[in-house]
């Protein structure tokens, strides 16, 4: 272990107690996450952090966007798919009118989910009303006040939930989604242009291609407007593993404080409904972490324990999109390959083509650089009764305590050369 960290031991025993200690099932605004808030407050108090250097963070929600919305969009798409296909054997002008319609409503959508926090219409008269908790610690930097100084985040979240569909199924169909959206959109412009350009295309063909593409659609659908919320799962690997990374983190810098960054160790509520206990948060600092220098390592379902052992490795989201693929967060990608370099730890980068829903959203929205450790296939149990602690591995779970310390150390030792960059 290198001499930037040889004075503290990322312990695997500790590690798992910690996730043993948090696997139960806690969903936001149950008596669940209750019980998780309370027991975060005091492992913070037996690491030896100080009460007044604690915060509890309270907040009321909507779960509108997280349980409802969802359905509202797959309904819409059903309607809009069955008015597609009618109308393009009547008039196929009017079949260009409902795709510009629809686009135009998923536009209002997305817009209003952008700060799903601030409720409006729908999820003030449609969605119920939660009550959560966000647990943060503080520890200022050795050198500079808090007006001056950076802003570093290691972040979990203490919530879980268990849902109808398993998040890699889910994931799974999201995917088939789009893909098919995409080619029902090729077709269309294709029977557009024929229609209107005359340019004597295979119409029988691109008929063919809009019917299968849209009952595909239409499939993906039906199965994604069938996935209910519960509160089942324990939360081992979504998310006892990633609180257990920022104890041992937290208890790791409390000891040995960052020259020049303001390290937040933060266990966010109602990630599963919303990101919602993380974009409180962001609202309530934003200015501050605009200010100077502004970093989140947030940690989501790490290791598996399972036979698969090609599996059970330290990843992080790399880069999302179709087309362009767009990078997450290359500074931090950067710091993180030379601190698994010089450790001699693997941790690989990997893409998604959807995006992912979890706490450094809002952070993202901010334009601040923010980065997600995760394990990809530990997305096949999270989300159901299986998530257990036998899933964790915790040798994996310290591998990455190490290489975030090491990554957090050269940020700090990089600091002047970042503020500049700024």
């Amino acid at each position: 272990m290198s001499e930037i960290i040889k004075n503290f031991k990322f312990d695997e025993r500790r590690i798992f107690e910690y996730v043993q200690k948090f696997s139960f099932p806690r969903l936001a605004g149950t008596a669940g996450e209750k019980k998780a808030v309370e027991l975060a407050i005091q492992t913070f108090k037996d690491l030896g952090f100080k009460e007044e250097s604690i915060i509890k963070q309270e907040f009321e929600f909507s779960d509108f966007y997280s349980t409802t919305l969802i359905k509202l969009i797959m309904v819409l798409n059903l309607t809009f798919s069955f008015f597609l296909l009618f109308f393009i054997y009547i008039l196929p002008i009017i079949s260009f009118i409902i795709i510009g319609a629809f686009a135009l409503i998923l536009l209002w959508i997305i817009k209003g989910v952008q700060r799903p926090e601030n409720p409006g219409f729908f999820a003030k008269y449609y969605g119920k009303k939660l009550s959560a908790t966000n647990v943060i610690a503080k520890i200022p930097p050795l050198k500079m006040s808090e007006s001056n100084c950076g802003h570093v985040l290691i972040s979990a979240h203490l919530d879980s939930k268990s849902q109808t569909i398993r998040t890699a199924w889910r994931v799974t169909l999201y995917r088939f989604w789009l893909y098919n959206g995409i080619i029902l959109a090729i077709f269309f412009i294709m029977l557009m242009m024929d229609v209107f350009l005359n340019l004597g295309l295979a119409r029988d063909i691109i008929l063919l291609g809009i019917w299968i593409s849209t009952l595909l659609i239409s499939f993906s659908n039906i199965i994604l407007m069938l996935v209910d919320t519960g509160n089942e799962s324990p939360g081992a690997l979504d998310n006892a593993s990633g609180m257990a990374i920022v104890f041992e983190l937290g208890s790791y810098f409390l000891k040995n404080p960052l020259k020049h960054f303001n390290l937040w160790v933060c266990q966010f509520s109602a990630e599963e409904l919303g990101t919602m206990g993380s974009r409180f948060f962001v609202d309530a600092h934003e200015a501050l972490f605009l200010k100077n220098p502004s970093f989140q390592f947030n940690f989501e379902m790490v290791s598996l324990a399972t036979r698969n052992k090609k599996a059970n490795k330290i990843q992080y989201l790399k880069s999302y999109g179709v087309f362009p693929r767009k990078a997450i967060a290359p500074i931090l990608e950067k710091y993180l390959k030379k601190a698994a370099r010089e450790e001699n730890i693997e941790i690989e980068g990997f893409h998604v083509s959807t995006g992912a829903h979890t706490d450094t959203v809002p952070f993202h929205q901010r334009k601040l650089n923010a980065i997600d450790i995760v394990t990809k296939d530990s997305a096949f149990w999270t989300h159901s009764k299986e998530d257990t602690p036998d899933k964790v591995d915790p040798k994996v779970i310290a591998e990455a305590c190490v290489i975030v310390a090491k990554a957090i150390r050269l940020l700090d030792n990089d600091f002047e050369k970042l503020k500049i960059q700024k």
